[in-house]
């Protein structure tokens, strides 16, 4: 005998389908002002934004659910990447290790931020989107940028210093937004707390 809970967990309502697909309409939409490449081959985009205020609205499953949506459509050929960039050759290109680690980084946003099913917090908020929209993200970007640029790691860690500053104010931004969604409509979270 199966425990009708346990399954019903397990399902997608379509609340939790509409929120998937608003972020990974909202990645797509971070994505249309471009981006600018400074050093290296990777542009500096707002996407990581949206893969930060994923994992802290949606929460570990449906947030890393969002991104998985959104790249599953950039590899089918969409042009939703900034500068219009999609199709399966983005995956092997020099910013394949950042796609796959907006997968994992909104994943660890939300269980980060969501830990112990409590209402998002000013440290929690933080803390979630350094580690798992910066941290985590690199973590998986640099090393396979390197091997596909063939740039020794320690020379594209260097370069990737410049990513920084801009992913500092967007990690504020994505703390601002997801404590102020808090306060004005928490319905807006996945998680009851």
């Amino acid at each position: 005998m199966t425990d009708t809970s346990t399954v019903t967990r397990a399902r997608l309502s379509a609340a939790d389908i509409a929120r998937v697909a608003v972020f990974a309409a909202v990645i797509a939409v971070l994505g249309l002002p471009g981006g600018f490449t400074v050093f290296g081959a990777v542009p500096i985009t707002a996407q990581t934004l949206g893969v930060m205020l994923a994992g802290a609205i949606l929460g570990p499953w449906l947030g890393a659910l969002s991104m998985t949506v959104f790249l599953a459509l950039v590899a089918l050929g969409l042009p939703l990447l900034s500068g219009g960039r999609g199709g399966i050759a983005v995956f092997v290109g020099p910013s394949a290790g950042y796609l796959i680690g907006f997968v994992v980084g909104a994943f660890v946003i939300g269980l980060i931020v969501h830990a112990g099913r409590r209402k998002p917090n000013l440290w929690r908020t933080a803390m979630g989107v350094v580690v798992g929209g910066i941290l985590v993200v690199y973590a998986f970007g640099i090393p396979l940028q390197a091997l596909i640029t063939r740039m020794p790691l320690d020379e594209t860690f260097l370069t990737s210093l410049v990513f920084i500053p801009g992913d500092l104010i967007k990690a504020v931004l994505a703390t601002a937004i997801t404590l102020t969604l808090v306060r004005a409509y928490p319905r807006a979270f996945h998680r009851t707390w």
